[in-house]
């Protein structure tokens, strides 16, 4: 970042800063990816040192106990419409390009998916856009709203057919089956209903909950569809029967999300308003492999595309959770305390897997990419310290503390008084052993992941 000097009103100078806008480089990784593969090269090994940067690949190449190198950990680009609604739902194109972000008053907005840059506005609904859900193969996008109208979208945004009282009540959630023939639709009405996608007729309906049905996803490779409801209730269907096959119990408050692993659907993780998190294991007649109960609601979830061990929870105080059932089953094995100023409300992975984006009731969009290891500025970030002061979304003032000093250009900004949001800087005692071990410089690892300092292993991994 640079810097010059400007001249102020009172007639001093001060230190004016100027800004880069991040970008994010998605084709190198693959292109050195390339090259080794066409010259018969190894892969290289990733150690907890800068130098490494460079041989950092794309992401399908770290499925093992080197997966912790895929962890979005760090904070890249944070977006905004200049007319702030609140975001429920966001998606990534399936190229990857492109992020689409739907609003509360029913608007699709699209946002660059290597600069972050605003492309594009357009008005989708007439009501707020709840869920929105691409095709396997990519060529339709489906979305749906408070008013239960379905549409369904070509990739260039061409509405072809829309569905009109598909539901009385919002649209909670939508599902493709694995050959795009079929999708499924949940709603606050109590009921689920399953549509030919060909003719966009409905083809049977789903009874059995008692309340709001919050959410639903088909399996990825068997007829199966999980839901949960308000009613406390997590229910397996069979599609073409039309029948509850299997009701998990486990939960003692609304069932918010359930999904199934993407890569292999041997596993069903589902959050709840009870502040518990939950991993079943579909194979052994819905063992219970994992719960983590916490002190706050979790509110979106989503499975990693390419590490199936790996899911990310966004919980109602505004912070990101990392999860890994291979490597601990009782907490989190990476925390982004304050992501977001507000609840979470809705996370999307591109293509890669290797850019997070996030939406949240604080009405901003924000970015998360691989983490270089020993990044210096691991937490000397807003978003781990919660110093969010002036431009700091630009990289601007990250350092408070030398923000502060009074420098050779003139007297630094007056720190900021109590009560306000940037004078706090106590921590959720959840959060306050791991930052403080984590932000030693020293660690030798990649950021929010310690290493034992015996072994020679990535960080992270035992």
């Amino acid at each position: 970042m640079d810097h010059n000097i400007g001249q102020a009103t009172d007639g001093s100078t001060q230190k004016k800063y100027v800004s880069h806008r991040r970008t994010i480089d998605v084709s190198s990784p693959f292109n050195r990816l390339y090259y080794l593969k066409r010259h018969g090269l190894a892969t290289p090994i990733i150690q907890p040192e800068t130098s490494y940067t460079l041989n950092i690949l794309s992401p399908d190449q770290y499925k093992g106990n080197d997966r912790v190198i895929n962890l979005t950990s760090k904070f890249t680009h944070l977006s905004s419409n200049k007319v702030k609604h609140v975001i429920p739902a966001i998606r990534w194109t399936p190229e990857g390009r492109r992020l689409i972000v739907a609003t509360y008053n029913g608007e699709f907005s699209l946002w660059s998916g290597t600069s972050f840059n605003f492309e594009s506005l357009m008005q989708a609904h007439d009501s707020a856009v709840t869920t929105m859900e691409y095709s396997h193969a990519g060529d339709w996008l489906v979305s749906g709203d408070t008013d239960g109208t379905i549409k369904i979208w070509q990739p260039n945004f061409n509405m072809v057919k829309e569905l009109d009282s598909a539901h009385t009540e919002c649209i909670r959630d939508i599902s493709f089956s694995n050959n795009d023939s079929k999708f499924v639709s949940c709603s606050d009405d109590n009921i689920l209903k399953i549509w030919n996608f060909s003719n966009g007729k409905e083809e049977r309906i789903l009874k059995g909950h008692h309340w709001d049905v919050k959410s639903c996803d088909w399996h990825p490779y068997m007829g199966l569809i999980a839901s949960g409801s308000k009613d406390n209730l997590v229910k397996l269907w069979d599609p073409r029967l039309g029948n509850c096959v299997s009701t998990i119990l486990k939960f003692k408050h609304t069932v918010l999300k359930t999904r199934f692993q993407p890569t292999n659907g041997n596993l069903l993780v589902g959050i709840s308003k009870d502040k518990s998190c939950r991993v079943f294991d579909i194979r052994q007649n819905m063992k219970e492999l994992m719960t983590i109960r916490d002190e706050i609601d979790n509110m979106s979830l989503l499975w990693h595309p390419i590490n199936e061990s790996t899911f990310t929870v966004g919980s109602y105080d505004g912070s990101i959770k990392y999860f890994d059932i291979l490597q601990d089953l009782e907490k989190p094995v990476h925390v982004i305390p304050y992501a977001h100023d507000k609840c979470v409300t809705s996370l999307s992975y591109n293509a890669a897997g290797n850019i997070l984006a996030s939406a949240s009731k604080d009405r901003t969009i924000r970015f998360w990419t691989r983490a270089r290891p020993v990044d210096p500025n691991a937490y000397d970030d807003p978003t781990y310290n919660n110093h969010k002061i002036n431009g700091w979304y630009f990289g601007i003032n990250n350092n408070i503390n030398a923000v502060r000093e009074k420098s050779e250009f003139g007297a630094a900004p007056p720190a900021p008084t109590s009560g306000t949001p940037e004078s706090t800087t106590s921590m959720p005692s959840r959060y306050e052993a791991k930052i403080s071990h984590d932000n030693n410089k020293n660690s030798g690892g990649l950021p929010g992941l310690s290493m034992p300092s015996s072994t020679g292993t990535l960080p992270g991994l035992g």
